[in-house]
């Protein structure tokens, strides 16, 4: 049975995706026919069905400081979380192959592969909770910590994010629109759902793949046999999406922890370049119906799939005002990363309270911020920039904080770091970013 014909049982509550759609186990989900869905077609009554209902909430603890806090990744999220988390009192150990990893610059590290179970059984022995910070983790070895130690998120959220097919019948079923998409195994499925959803259309992988890899756009005909025989060799389902007409690009990080509140960020503005996040604006320039339609379908996504810690919600805002979730990221997110000066509470303080059953924080604004990101050819001009005092920074009113991930190789495209610049407004920020010389390779 493949996978777009199988039922999913995705959440302990009772949620179950297949072709048509997602439902409460016992009555009949709604949705595509032929494998095609507009993105529109939400079942009626899904959203917070699920609500304190998953395993991790059945089992729910507190977990206070003085505890030791397990995390399945070693990049910079982990870093960033063993920073916030460290001040509050608690303890890291983290799992990740590669020796000295920024998190395990400051914890204790693991060094070994991420699907090494009895590493992970080594990671849940020294910890009292367990989460993770990249959602690529081997969701049988999270199934296995799930079974054997504490992990408050659970792997069927896991499960679910690791392939956009569940993700977006997942997200229909909270209420969200997504944009129209077909699940694609053949070049000839692919030639019918070019022709049924328009082009252009975006090719993307159902598994893997970040910063705009693993995706193919496709603006006319000629482009379907070229994408499709590179696609192909991905080895993994593949799923054909229209583009939408876009505004912008916006994000809202929901937080929940396993006794039910829930707490959103301010939604940020994302810029994109070369597929890789370039800026997060916050606040964002949008209206403010839809700022609250964006807060309240992130946490309609946060109820419905039983989140514990953060859900990062990734949308497009249509020139008409509509919207579409775009990805889910189940942790601690990079258009998030503005939070840890300008937010009242930061990301990452607030995923500590969620997975530990902390009262959440205050996610106040307390200044305007723009995020922009450190790749690896913007390390050298940034350190040089570090060396001097800016006279364009103190006319403008801005403070930029800078944020390095002590990765050891600086290579181009990769993140390095970021920088939050706090500012009297986004378009003071957004001049220094302009006039500044770091990002100008």
């Amino acid at each position: 049975m493949n996978e777009e014909n199988k039922l999913e049982r995705l959440f302990d509550g009772g949620l179950v995706c297949g072709a048509d759609g997602c439902g409460p186990i016992g009555g009949e989900a709604e949705g595509a026919k032929e494998g095609v869905t507009d993105g529109a077609n939400a079942l009626p009554g899904a959203a917070g069905a699920l609500t304190g209902a998953s395993g991790a909430d059945r089992a729910r603890r507190v977990i206070p400081p003085g505890a030791t806090i397990g995390v399945l990744g070693g990049g910079q999220l982990g870093r960033m979380l063993a920073h916030a988390g460290s001040r509050m009192g608690y303890r890291f150990v983290t799992l990740d192959p590669t020796p000295d990893s920024p998190c395990g610059q400051t914890a204790e590290q693991i060094v070994a592969g991420y699907a090494d179970r009895e590493a992970a059984r080594e990671l849940a022995r020294r910890a009292d909770v367990i989460t993770y910070e990249f959602e690529n983790v081997d969701a049988g070895v999270a199934a296995m910590l799930e079974a054997e130690s504490y992990v408050p998120q659970g792997s069927a959220l896991l499960h679910t994010t690791q392939h956009r097919l569940r993700e977006k019948r997942a997200v229909e079923a909270a209420g969200a629109r997504v944009a129209p998409y077909a699940a694609i195994a053949s070049l000839a499925e692919l030639k019918a759902a070019a022709a049924r959803l328009g082009l252009p259309a975006v090719l993307k992988t159902a598994t893997g793949g970040y910063d705009g890899k693993g995706q193919w756009v496709l603006r006319g005909e000629a482009d379907l046999e070229p994408a499709w025989l590179e696609a192909e060799r991905a080895g993994t389902e593949l799923v054909l999406e229209k583009f939408i007409d876009f505004a912008m690009e916006i994000s809202v990080i929901a937080a929940r922890r396993p006794s039910g509140e829930v707490r959103t960020f301010p939604p940020a503005e994302n810029v994109h370049v070369n597929n890789i996040l370039h800026l997060s604006i916050v606040p964002a320039r949008i209206g403010e119906d839809v700022r609250r339609e964006a807060e309240r379908l992130a946490v309609s996504i946060a109820e419905t799939l039983g989140v514990v810690g953060l859900i990062a919600v990734e949308m497009f805002v249509a020139k008409n005002g509509a919207i579409y979730v775009n990805e889910l990221a189940p942790r601690p997110h990079n258009s998030g990363h503005y939070t840890i000066e300008a937010c009242r509470t930061s990301q990452f303080e607030q995923h500590i309270r969620a997975i530990c059953d902390l009262p959440l924080g205050d996610t106040a604004l307390l200044t305007p911020v723009v995020m922009a990101n450190i790749l690896g050819e913007h390390v050298a001009p940034l350190l040089e920039w570090m060396r001097e005092r800016d006279p364009a920074a103190e006319r403008l009113g801005v403070e930029p904080k800078v944020h390095l991930y002590g990765k050891a190789d600086a290579k181009p495209k990769r993140k390095m770091g970021h920088v939050n610049v706090l500012a009297p407004d986004v378009g003071a920020a957004l001049e220094w970013i302009s006039q500044s010389k770091i990002w100008r390779v």
